[in-house]
Formats: structure tokens, C-alpha cells, sequence
């Protein structure tokens, strides 16, 4: 009581929050990191045998998938999906029951590390909102116990306000900004007003969580020190000619269009299996299956000897952002021969087809994949897989730009080539796709972080600016697209 009165009940609950975010955050992303390594040693051992690779590739993602969704559906079924839609409605001050307590807790985390570690599409940002929600829920039961302002519903609706912001900020873990992204990402996707008072709860928390998550990182030796996540090398003193900026306008609008397209997808995916009647019956009887099935179709289609030779299919979503967001062109002229012996950027290369074939159909193979796999009974969230394919999409313009103009740009006597990486392309792409689908703008901070690269600013944001105003003239974002289809008792924007 002597230590809660002299620093503050919110300064230690926001430090406490924070701690507990990181530890939590970290011990799943080392979870997560093993799962996958443990898939690639069985596919790798297996290389004497192709039909055994195909039977631990698919089998592998299968049994942690099928895991996952029997786990949660035991346990709290409430733990299925985002959560960020819910987390919506409750800071709209409708009480969710069961949506905050500890058994969801262990339901998300054990179901979110399983379904993340089968190297499925899907990604972590919106369970991690949810989770954070949860550990301030929790933190605020206990710190009830002691008396005080915690036993006040409304104290406990700022405090998940500033738990969601932290959620953002530990998943990411980008060094300082990251608690900037997480508040704005936030603010944007939770609320429709915000009280200011919670500003700096947010900004403290999510800023704490993310050191400790980065300085858990360099002690593990994950890190050799604290930097942005996708590390680029974009040159400096001539980042992007002005003739360029339509090429990232375009980049925006199909980006708008993209995203709009993926929202409808998504839906119409969930839609068409609850309107008919027998497979619904068959579903709600057979639980697992849908789930299984679904990452079995994924796991074979993305099979490197087999269809995913063509599609970079042995990549997991950090190694491809990280070839996606590589400074060398790829192709010149079409051809792949500027190829460089990393193991991760070798993947994109095939003798019979050259960069484009990879890409767009890396592009198109991924959009319905990751569209499907997000409807799956899991802890999951769709941030990451849209910001891949957004990543893909700019690299397939930008390589198209360098091929378009293979002597690179003039200006004031020197010639700069066009590097399609090192070039903001890739990083507006992966923005504006992510920002449509979310209808966010700080999609383009986020971007920033993780990049540690701040020299596109303008062309990032006209890109996530025009694909905002596209998609949302086209189709809700698709957190209010899950909010409909659970029928949540939401109140719409006034």
C-alpha cells in the first residue's frame, strides 16, 4: 500500500501490464519460432523420399491446426478468431461475458501458438489486442483485491482502452515508435471516440512492453541489439523521383479495390457455409474437420516440389517479407539471373518461370488461401497475411518499373536505377493493402517500424490514403465485416 501510494495505482498497473505482455509475447514468438523450425528439419530429412517429405509437410500443419480448434473448443470457444471485433464492442460498454476471463486467456495463447506455428496464413496482431485486453482484466480483478479505484467499471474500460495498444505494440516490437503504432493502430481500429486522458496509459505501457520484448530478444541472442524488425537499406539521398509518384497512386487504388475485394471474399466465405443447411448440420457435428480440411488443401498446394516451387511455398511470413523487402532487382528484363546464393531470396527463383510468374501467382495463390484460412476455428487474426500479399504486390510492380526502365531514372546529370525493394513500392503495397483491408492509417507507422525506413513517408502515405478512400467506399473494414456477420450487439457510427 506504501509503494501504490507514493509511484501511483496506474503507473504500477501499466508497468505490471506491460511486463506481463512482453513475457507472454515472447515466450509464444520463441514457441512459434521452434514449431516451425521443427518443420522444416522433417521436411529437410526427409529429402531421399519425396512422397515421406509430402506426408510430414501436410501432416505436420494438420495435427497443430486440428489441435488448436479441439483446445479452444473444449476449453472457451469465445477464444475462436480475431477478438478485435469484440474488444470493439466491449469499449462500446456492452458486456461481453466470458470474453476477459483466464480460461480464454489459456485457450488464445495455447491456440494462437499452435495455429501460428503450423506456418498457416494467418497472423497475430488482432488475438494479441485480445490478449493484452485479457491481462488487463485480470490485472484489474487483482488489483481490486487491494481496494481502491480498480473496484470502478469505468477505470476498467480506460484500462483495456491502454491495453490495446500494447497488444499492437509487443507484437510488433519495433524499439521506441512502436508504442506510437500501437496507440494510433488502436485508437483506429477500437474506437469511434477516444477519452485523451488514456493517451499517455497507452504511450507508457505499449513503450515498456516493447522494451522488455526487445531486450528479451538480444538476451536470447535472437538480436545482436535493439533495431527494426525488417532491417532495410534504402538509399538516402535519392529515395524516389517525383515521376514515380503515380506508379504508388496505382499502387493505392489497386490496393483500395484489393482489399475491398478480400473483405467480400472473407464474408461470402463464412456466409455461403452457414446458409447451407447440410454442410452447416455436418460442421457443427463434425468440428474438426472443416479446420483440417481446409489446412490440408493449404499445406499440399504450398508443397515446395510440388505446386509451391511456383509460389516461394517453403518461406515462412518473416523469411518472405524479409526477401520482399530485399535492395537487389531480381529480374532483369524478365530474366532471373540477378539471383544473389541466399537461401531465402533463391526460393523466389525457377528455371522455367521467371520473377512475374512467382509473384503474381504468390499473389493470387495467397489471397484465397489466407482469405479461407482466416474463417478456421482458431485464434487468429488477418493483419500479417494482407501485409504479405501487399509486400508481393508492390515488388511485382516494382521489379515491372525496373524492367519498364532498365537504365534507372536521370536527374541532375546522374542516373539512380529503380531498386524495387529498396524502393518504397513494396512498403506503400504492403500498407495500403493492410490499411484497406483494416481501414487504418497508421498501417503506414507500422510500416515505418518495422522497416526502420522513414525516407518513403510521402509516397506511403498517398498510397494507404487513396486505398482508405477506395475501400471504404466499396466495404466495411473487416473487423465491423465480423461484427455483422456474429451479429454483435454493436452501435453503429453516428
Amino acid at each position: 500500500k506504501f509503494l501504490i501510494s507514493k509511484v501511483g495505482e496506474d503507473w504500477i498497473f501499466l508497468i505490471l501490464l506491460g511486463l506481463l505482455m512482453a513475457l507472454v509475447s515472447w515466450a509464444m514468438d520463441f514457441t512459434i519460432a521452434m514449431c516451425l523450425q521443427a518443420q522444416k528439419w522433417m521436411y529437410g530429412g526427409l529429402e531421399s523420399n519425396v512422397f515421406l517429405q509430402y506426408l510430414a509437410w501436410v501432416t505436420y500443419p494438420v495435427v497443430l491446426i486440428t489441435f488448436s480448434a479441439g483446445f479452444v473448443q473444449i476449453l472457451a470457444p469465445q477464444a475462436v478468431g480475431s477478438g478485435i471485433p469484440e474488444m470493439k464492442t466491449i469499449l462500446r460498454g456492452v458486456v461481453l461475458k466470458e470474453y476477459l476471463t483466464l480460461k480464454t486467456f489459456i485457450a488464445k495463447v495455447v491456440g494462437l501458438t499452435c495455429a501460428l506455428g503450423s506456418g498457416m496464413p494467418l497472423g497475430k496482431e488482432g488475438p494479441f489486442v485480445h490478449i493484452a485486453s485479457m491481462c488487463a482484466a485480470l490485472l484489474c480483478k487483482f488489483m481490486s483485491l487491494f481496494g481502491g479505484i480498480y473496484e470502478n467499471d469505468s477505470r476498467n474500460i480506460e484500462m483495456l482502452a491502454a491495453a490495446c495498444a500494447v497488444g499492437v505494440g509487443c507484437c510488433f516490437a519495433a524499439p521506441i515508435g512502436d508504442s506510437v503504432q500501437g496507440v494510433l493502430f488502436s485508437i483506429e481500429v477500437t474506437s469511434t471516440f477516444f477519452a485523451v486522458r488514456n493517451y499517455w496509459r497507452g504511450f507508457f505501457a505499449a513503450t515498456f512492453s516493447a522494451f522488455i520484448f526487445r531486450v528479451l530478444a538480444v538476451w536470447n541472442k535472437d538480436e545482436e541489439t535493439i533495431t527494426a524488425l525488417f532491417k532495410t537499406r534504402f538509399r538516402l539521398d535519392f529515395p524516389f523521383d517525383l515521376q514515380e509518384l503515380p506508379a504508388f497512386a496505382v499502387i493505392g487504388i489497386a490496393s483500395g479495390f484489393g482489399g475491398a475485394l478480400f473483405v467480400y471474399f472473407n464474408r461470402k466465405i463464412v456466409q455461403f457455409m452457414r446458409k447451407q443447411k447440410t454442410i452447416n448440420k455436418f460442421l457443427m457435428k463434425k468440428r474438426l474437420l472443416f479446420p483440417a480440411l481446409v489446412t490440408l488443401v493449404v499445406a499440399t498446394l504450398t508443397f515446395p516440389p510440388g505446386f509451391g516451387q511456383f509460389m516461394a511455398g517453403e518461406l515462412t511470413q518473416k523469411e518472405t517479407l524479409v526477401a520482399l523487402f530485399d535492395n537487389r532487382t531480381w529480374a532483369k528484363q524478365g530474366i532471373s539471373e540477378e539471383f544473389d546464393d541466399s537461401e531465402i531470396v533463391k526460393a523466389w527463383k525457377h528455371p522455367s518461370a521467371n520473377v512475374f510468374v512467382t509473384l503474381v501467382v504468390f499473389i493470387l495463390m495467397k489471397f484465397w488461401m489466407s482469405a479461407l484460412a482466416t474463417t478456421i476455428p482458431v485464434p487468429c487474426g488477418a493483419f500479417m497475411p494482407v501485409f504479405v500479399i501487399g509486400a508481393a504486390f508492390g515488388r511485382l510492380v516494382g521489379e515491372s518499373m525496373a524492367a519498364w526502365l532498365p537504365d534507372g531514372i536521370h536527374a541532375d546529370g546522374n542516373t539512380y536505377r529503380i531498386v524495387p525493394g529498396g524502393y518504397a513500392v513494396v512498403v506503400s503495397g504492403a500498407a495500403a493493402l493492410s490499411g484497406a483491408v483494416t481501414h487504418t492509417v497508421s498501417t503506414a507507422v507500422i510500416v515505418f517500424e518495422l522497416t526502420g525506413q522513414i525516407s518513403h513517408i510521402l509516397p506511403v502515405m498517398i498510397a494507404v490514403i487513396l486505398a482508405n478512400a477506395v475501400a471504404q467506399s466499396l466495404q466495411p473494414s473487416l473487423y465491423d465485416s465480423i461484427i455483422r456477420i456474429k451479429k454483435l450487439p454493436y452501435l453503429p457510427e453516428l
